[in-house]
């Protein structure tokens, strides 16, 4: 690490189209002369992943790595401007539960005293206190756990994720109408401040998505993605090749990234969702997809007390475990819904990278813990 005092000039031939003209030199602090791996971007031979992933800290000093948090800082700071200027405020719940807030599976116990607690799967069940509580408009960004053992590249055990919540709406598309507004925000604003840099980095022309965004329901895209026999045991939600087909389908037919996916069978869903009046099998609920991945979950919550206990009956929970919960419609609570993001995820299809390692600051998955 060095420390330079000269005469700074522009120069169109220098790697950053400036070069200085060196009257003092000072030497901060001393390095090995062998790197572990490359971080010139004019290197040959990039390391492999999980050798960079072990050097994260030298991995990161690449400027095309450096754009990825640049342009995460100016997605951030666009999704908390349209909060704050549509209303909504921010909460921080807590991350150890008594209980699953996702259901059992993907679950971490910690140690608690003399008793077990779980690391939080999301923060649902506090998003929907707050709309007990009269907020109206919520949003909270905050680390999520999920105990997962998957490799794939999309999968992490702990990440950051967006969730936001409202009252007062009268179905699942008043959720879709404000993610659809809140994502054109960030996404325009990642454009407006990084987009060249991001087309000359990673090759991706960003594109800013038409509102509305287009639909099908879970029944419209297996009958869509019937033709192309695609190995499935879901018949009640999408496998990842589906998710890459279906949107495969919606750009060809609609010029579209993005597309929603509604209406999933109440066996694919947790038992606070609402369910559709005209066929109780069904919820009004929603995944988003982004050019095959999905990035975002959401749906209308169920708010009568009474429903509520029907419900999770009917799923074969136990109503003990989870009274501070029920506890929060008692007294009243609006029609109200909301959603998770990851923004992580939104990051990979920004830059159009394939793995979630590669946007995330430090990757924790199954076999990472380091650095």
């Amino acid at each position: 690490m060095i420390k330079v005092n000269g005469t700074a000039k522009l120069e169109k031939n220098a790697p950053h189209g400036v070069e200085i003209m060196v009257d003092n030199l000072e030497v901060l602090s001393l390095a090995d002369p062998e790197l572990p791996i490359p971080v010139s971007e004019n290197a040959e031979n990039e390391a492999e992943q999980q050798k960079r992933l072990d050097w994260r800290w030298l991995d990161l000093r690449r400027t095309d790595k450096r754009l990825i948090f640049e342009a995460w800082t100016t997605m951030e700071q666009a999704a908390r401007q349209y909060w704050t200027e549509n209303g909504y405020m921010e909460i921080h719940s807590p991350k150890l539960m008594s209980i699953p807030s996702e259901g059992a599976a993907e679950l971490f116990e910690v140690k608690y005293f003399e008793r077990t607690a779980y690391l939080a799967q999301s923060p649902q069940l506090y998003k929907q206190m707050a709309m007990a509580s009269g907020f109206e408009r919520i949003f909270e960004t905050g680390p999520v756990f999920r105990a997962n053992p998957s490799f794939t590249s999309r999968h992490d055990t702990e990440f950051t994720g967006y969730d936001m919540e409202l009252s007062f709406v009268e179905s699942h598309q008043d959720v879709i109408a404000e993610e659809e507004k809140w994502l054109v925000a960030m996404i325009g604003a990642v454009k407006e401040k990084h987009g060249e840099a991001i087309l000359k980095a990673y090759n991706r022309e960003i594109v800013v998505p038409t509102i509305p965004f287009p639909q099908v329901t879970m029944k419209q895209a297996k009958e869509l993605l019937a033709p192309f026999k695609i190995e499935s045991d879901k018949v009640d939600d999408l496998n990842p090749e589906e998710e890459r087909k279906l949107s495969e389908l919606i750009k060809e037919q609609h010029g579209h990234e993005f597309v929603f996916v509604t209406e999933y069978p109440v066996t694919a869903r947790p038992f606070y969702h609402m369910r559709l009046e005209s066929d109780e099998t069904l919820t009004k609920s929603f995944d988003l997809l982004w050019n095959g991945i999905e990035v975002t979950t959401g749906a209308q919550r169920e708010h009568r007390y009474e429903k509520l206990l029907e419900q999770a009956k009917e799923k074969g929970l136990h109503r003990e475990p989870l009274e501070f919960y029920f506890n929060f419609f008692r007294y009243g609570c609006p029609p109200h819904g909301g959603l998770g993001l990851s923004p992580s995820r939104l990051l990979m299809k920004l830059l159009d990278v394939s793995n979630v390692r590669e946007v995330t600051y430090l990757y924790r998955g199954p076999k990472r813990l380091d650095p």
